[in-house]
Protein backbone atom coordinates (compact mmCIF):
# COMPACT_ATOMS: atom_id res chain seq x y z
CA UNK A 1 0.00 0.00 0.00
CA UNK A 2 2.60 2.07 1.01
CA UNK A 3 4.63 1.37 -2.19
CA UNK A 4 1.21 2.45 -3.86
CA UNK A 5 1.00 5.94 -2.71
CA UNK A 6 4.47 6.36 -3.44
CA UNK A 7 4.18 5.88 -6.58
CA UNK A 8 1.10 7.80 -7.18
CA UNK A 9 2.47 10.94 -5.68
CA UNK A 10 5.57 10.26 -7.38
CA UNK A 11 3.59 10.48 -10.77
CA UNK A 12 1.25 13.61 -9.40
CA UNK A 13 4.78 15.08 -9.03
CA UNK A 14 5.96 14.77 -12.65
CA UNK A 15 2.72 15.99 -13.79
CA UNK A 16 2.74 19.09 -11.68
CA UNK A 17 6.83 19.85 -12.83
CA UNK A 18 5.35 19.13 -16.25
CA UNK A 19 2.63 22.05 -15.81
CA UNK A 20 4.33 24.16 -14.17
CA UNK A 21 7.46 24.41 -17.02
CA UNK A 22 4.80 24.76 -19.48
CA UNK A 23 3.16 27.27 -18.03
CA UNK A 24 6.36 29.57 -17.06
CA UNK A 25 7.18 28.62 -21.42
CA UNK A 26 3.70 30.71 -21.65
CA UNK A 27 4.84 33.54 -19.44
CA UNK A 28 8.56 34.02 -20.67
CA UNK A 29 6.65 33.85 -24.33
CA UNK A 30 3.97 36.56 -23.20
CA UNK A 31 6.61 38.83 -21.64
CA UNK A 32 9.14 38.34 -24.78
CA UNK A 33 6.08 39.15 -27.05
CA UNK A 34 5.20 42.10 -24.89
CA UNK A 35 8.40 43.51 -25.42
CA UNK A 36 8.77 43.05 -29.39
CA UNK A 37 5.00 44.45 -29.55
CA UNK A 38 6.73 48.46 -28.75
CA UNK A 39 8.06 47.78 -31.41
CA UNK A 40 6.19 46.55 -34.20
CA UNK A 41 3.66 49.33 -36.14
CA UNK A 42 0.36 49.74 -34.89
CA UNK A 43 -1.85 51.14 -37.85
CA UNK A 44 -4.21 53.49 -36.34
CA UNK A 45 -4.69 52.05 -32.76
CA UNK A 46 -4.03 54.24 -29.63
CA UNK A 47 -0.69 53.19 -28.90
CA UNK A 48 0.83 54.07 -32.21
CA UNK A 49 2.98 56.88 -31.29
CA UNK A 50 5.55 59.23 -32.53
CA UNK A 51 8.74 58.43 -30.79
CA UNK A 52 8.13 61.91 -29.33
CA UNK A 53 4.85 60.75 -28.29
CA UNK A 54 5.70 58.16 -25.97
CA UNK A 55 6.35 58.41 -22.17
CA UNK A 56 9.45 56.56 -22.15
CA UNK A 57 11.97 55.29 -24.85
CA UNK A 58 10.69 52.13 -26.79
CA UNK A 59 13.45 49.83 -25.15
CA UNK A 60 12.56 51.22 -21.88
CA UNK A 61 8.43 50.46 -22.30
CA UNK A 62 9.82 47.09 -23.82
CA UNK A 63 11.61 46.03 -20.79
CA UNK A 64 8.65 47.41 -18.76
CA UNK A 65 6.11 45.78 -20.57
CA UNK A 66 7.74 42.53 -20.44
CA UNK A 67 8.62 43.04 -16.60
CA UNK A 68 5.05 43.45 -16.19
CA UNK A 69 3.57 40.16 -17.98
CA UNK A 70 6.82 38.20 -15.86
CA UNK A 71 5.52 39.47 -12.68
CA UNK A 72 1.76 40.70 -12.19
CA UNK A 73 0.52 38.51 -14.87
CA UNK A 74 2.57 35.38 -14.11
CA UNK A 75 1.67 35.73 -10.32
CA UNK A 76 -2.08 35.96 -11.05
CA UNK A 77 -1.88 33.17 -13.11
CA UNK A 78 -0.38 30.66 -10.91
CA UNK A 79 -2.81 31.31 -8.19
CA UNK A 80 -5.38 31.07 -10.90
CA UNK A 81 -3.67 26.92 -11.26
CA UNK A 82 -4.03 27.05 -7.52
CA UNK A 83 -7.61 27.81 -6.98
CA UNK A 84 -8.49 25.62 -10.50
CA UNK A 85 -7.41 22.79 -8.78
CA UNK A 86 -9.14 23.55 -5.23
CA UNK A 87 -12.32 23.81 -7.01
CA UNK A 88 -11.85 20.86 -9.43
CA UNK A 89 -11.21 22.55 -12.93
CA UNK A 90 -9.23 20.56 -15.22
CA UNK A 91 -5.21 20.85 -14.61
CA UNK A 92 -3.08 22.51 -16.91
CA UNK A 93 -2.01 19.41 -18.32
CA UNK A 94 -4.37 16.97 -17.20
CA UNK A 95 -3.82 13.28 -17.57
CA UNK A 96 -7.28 13.09 -18.20
CA UNK A 97 -7.44 15.57 -20.77
CA UNK A 98 -6.40 13.83 -24.20
CA UNK A 99 -4.67 15.98 -26.65
CA UNK A 100 -7.31 15.86 -29.28
CA UNK A 101 -9.52 17.97 -26.30
CA UNK A 102 -6.50 20.32 -25.39
CA UNK A 103 -5.28 21.01 -28.60
CA UNK A 104 -7.75 20.85 -31.62
CA UNK A 105 -11.47 20.99 -29.99
CA UNK A 106 -9.76 24.56 -29.04
CA UNK A 107 -9.16 25.34 -32.30
CA UNK A 108 -12.19 23.97 -34.14
CA UNK A 109 -14.06 26.52 -31.73
CA UNK A 110 -11.47 29.18 -32.33
CA UNK A 111 -12.24 29.20 -35.65
CA UNK A 112 -15.47 28.54 -35.44
CA UNK A 113 -16.22 31.70 -33.38
CA UNK A 114 -13.69 33.72 -35.53
CA UNK A 115 -15.86 33.38 -38.79
CA UNK A 116 -18.84 34.78 -36.75
CA UNK A 117 -17.00 37.54 -35.54
CA UNK A 118 -16.38 38.31 -38.70
CA UNK A 119 -19.88 37.87 -40.45
CA UNK A 120 -21.33 39.73 -37.38
CA UNK A 121 -19.01 42.56 -38.12
CA UNK A 122 -20.22 42.68 -41.68
CA UNK A 123 -23.62 43.05 -40.51
CA UNK A 124 -23.17 45.62 -37.24
CA UNK A 125 -20.66 47.59 -40.07
CA UNK A 126 -23.70 48.76 -41.78
CA UNK A 127 -25.50 49.95 -38.07
CA UNK A 128 -22.87 50.73 -35.71
CA UNK A 129 -21.84 54.70 -37.20
CA UNK A 130 -18.28 53.73 -37.50
CA UNK A 131 -18.13 50.49 -40.15
CA UNK A 132 -16.16 47.92 -40.07
CA UNK A 133 -14.01 47.45 -36.25
CA UNK A 134 -10.23 48.09 -36.91
CA UNK A 135 -7.38 45.73 -36.66
CA UNK A 136 -3.56 46.05 -36.17
CA UNK A 137 -1.66 45.97 -39.18
CA UNK A 138 0.37 42.20 -40.26
CA UNK A 139 2.66 41.00 -38.81
CA UNK A 140 1.49 43.06 -35.09
CA UNK A 141 -2.03 41.29 -35.18
CA UNK A 142 -0.26 37.91 -34.78
CA UNK A 143 1.80 39.02 -32.30
CA UNK A 144 -1.30 40.61 -30.49
CA UNK A 145 -2.92 37.50 -30.74
CA UNK A 146 -0.58 35.27 -28.97
CA UNK A 147 -0.42 38.15 -26.49
CA UNK A 148 -4.13 38.25 -25.92
CA UNK A 149 -4.42 34.68 -26.10
CA UNK A 150 -2.45 34.09 -23.35
CA UNK A 151 -2.38 37.28 -21.05
CA UNK A 152 -6.05 38.21 -21.10
CA UNK A 153 -6.85 34.08 -20.61
CA UNK A 154 -4.54 34.53 -17.59
CA UNK A 155 -6.42 37.75 -15.95
CA UNK A 156 -10.02 37.05 -17.43
CA UNK A 157 -10.11 33.21 -17.02
CA UNK A 158 -7.27 31.60 -15.12
CA UNK A 159 -7.63 33.81 -12.31
CA UNK A 160 -11.22 35.45 -12.15
CA UNK A 161 -13.23 32.46 -12.98
CA UNK A 162 -11.66 30.17 -10.52
CA UNK A 163 -10.82 32.97 -7.60
CA UNK A 164 -14.55 33.89 -7.43
CA UNK A 165 -16.24 30.24 -7.78
CA UNK A 166 -14.01 29.02 -4.81
CA UNK A 167 -14.46 32.03 -2.90
CA UNK A 168 -18.03 32.18 -3.06
CA UNK A 169 -19.00 28.24 -4.05
CA UNK A 170 -16.39 26.69 -2.17
CA UNK A 171 -15.61 29.16 1.26
CA UNK A 172 -18.85 30.64 1.29
CA UNK A 173 -21.13 28.56 0.06
CA UNK A 174 -19.43 25.17 1.45
CA UNK A 175 -18.72 23.79 -1.87
CA UNK A 176 -22.45 24.41 -2.91
CA UNK A 177 -23.98 25.25 -6.17
CA UNK A 178 -20.77 24.64 -7.91
CA UNK A 179 -22.71 25.39 -11.62
CA UNK A 180 -24.39 28.00 -11.18
CA UNK A 181 -22.15 30.02 -9.51
CA UNK A 182 -19.49 28.91 -12.50
CA UNK A 183 -21.77 30.38 -15.25
CA UNK A 184 -22.51 33.57 -13.22
CA UNK A 185 -18.89 34.50 -12.72
CA UNK A 186 -18.30 33.30 -16.39
CA UNK A 187 -20.97 35.36 -17.29
CA UNK A 188 -19.82 38.14 -15.00
CA UNK A 189 -16.26 37.48 -16.56
CA UNK A 190 -17.37 38.18 -19.81
CA UNK A 191 -19.27 41.39 -19.30
CA UNK A 192 -15.83 43.27 -17.82
CA UNK A 193 -13.59 41.63 -20.56
CA UNK A 194 -16.32 43.14 -23.48
CA UNK A 195 -16.08 46.45 -21.09
CA UNK A 196 -12.14 46.26 -21.18
CA UNK A 197 -12.16 46.66 -25.22
CA UNK A 198 -13.73 49.83 -24.62
CA UNK A 199 -11.22 52.62 -24.06
CA UNK A 200 -9.51 51.51 -27.02
CA UNK A 201 -12.24 52.10 -29.57
CA UNK A 202 -13.63 55.42 -27.54
CA UNK A 203 -9.61 56.48 -28.03
CA UNK A 204 -9.66 55.43 -31.43
CA UNK A 205 -12.74 57.36 -32.69
CA UNK A 206 -12.61 60.44 -30.45
CA UNK A 207 -15.37 58.82 -27.91
CA UNK A 208 -14.86 61.06 -24.67
CA UNK A 209 -17.32 59.21 -22.59
CA UNK A 210 -19.07 55.75 -22.63
CA UNK A 211 -22.75 58.19 -23.34
CA UNK A 212 -21.11 58.73 -26.63
CA UNK A 213 -20.58 55.35 -28.01
CA UNK A 214 -23.23 54.53 -30.39
CA UNK A 215 -25.86 51.39 -28.93
CA UNK A 216 -25.16 49.61 -31.83
CA UNK A 217 -21.45 49.35 -31.45
CA UNK A 218 -21.73 48.63 -27.78
CA UNK A 219 -24.25 45.60 -28.27
CA UNK A 220 -21.54 44.22 -30.81
CA UNK A 221 -18.96 44.72 -28.36
CA UNK A 222 -20.54 43.20 -25.64
CA UNK A 223 -21.79 40.03 -27.82
CA UNK A 224 -18.51 39.17 -29.75
CA UNK A 225 -16.35 39.25 -26.47
CA UNK A 226 -19.23 37.16 -24.38
CA UNK A 227 -19.09 34.55 -26.89
CA UNK A 228 -15.67 34.15 -26.82
CA UNK A 229 -15.31 34.37 -23.28
CA UNK A 230 -18.17 32.21 -22.61
CA UNK A 231 -16.48 29.74 -24.69
CA UNK A 232 -13.42 29.79 -23.28
CA UNK A 233 -14.62 29.70 -19.71
CA UNK A 234 -16.02 26.02 -20.35
CA UNK A 235 -13.03 25.23 -22.07
CA UNK A 236 -10.70 25.98 -19.24
CA UNK A 237 -13.04 24.07 -16.60
CA UNK A 238 -13.52 21.35 -18.95
CA UNK A 239 -9.99 21.05 -20.38
CA UNK A 240 -7.49 23.37 -18.43
CA UNK A 241 -5.54 26.66 -19.50
CA UNK A 242 -4.81 25.32 -22.46
CA UNK A 243 -7.66 25.00 -23.99
CA UNK A 244 -8.69 28.45 -23.64
CA UNK A 245 -5.94 29.77 -24.91
CA UNK A 246 -6.18 27.86 -28.03
CA UNK A 247 -9.84 29.23 -28.44
CA UNK A 248 -8.72 32.67 -28.16
CA UNK A 249 -5.72 32.15 -30.10
CA UNK A 250 -7.50 30.74 -32.90
CA UNK A 251 -10.34 33.08 -32.57
CA UNK A 252 -7.93 36.14 -33.13
CA UNK A 253 -6.14 34.43 -36.08
CA UNK A 254 -9.13 34.62 -38.02
CA UNK A 255 -10.31 37.86 -37.07
CA UNK A 256 -7.11 39.74 -36.27
CA UNK A 257 -4.92 38.12 -38.81
CA UNK A 258 -6.97 36.48 -41.64
CA UNK A 259 -9.39 39.23 -41.91
CA UNK A 260 -7.55 42.17 -41.13
CA UNK A 261 -5.28 40.82 -44.20
CA UNK A 262 -8.20 40.46 -46.05
CA UNK A 263 -10.10 43.70 -45.60
CA UNK A 264 -7.25 46.19 -44.87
Amino acid sequence: MGCFLSEKSGRKMVRVKRAMKIYMGLIVALALLAGINVFLPQGNFPSSLPDQGLPAPRPVLAIVNAFIMLIFYGGLGFLGLIFSQKIGFAELWDPKVSNKERFLFPMEAGLCIGLFFVLSDKIFSRFNSIGILPHPPFPTSLVVSAIAGIGEEIVFRLFFIPFWVWLISYLLLKKRWMNPVFWIVSIFSSFIFAMGHLPSIMMLYGFKTISEVPALLMVEVLLLNGVLSIVCAYHLRKYGFLASVGVHFWTDIVWHVIWGILYF
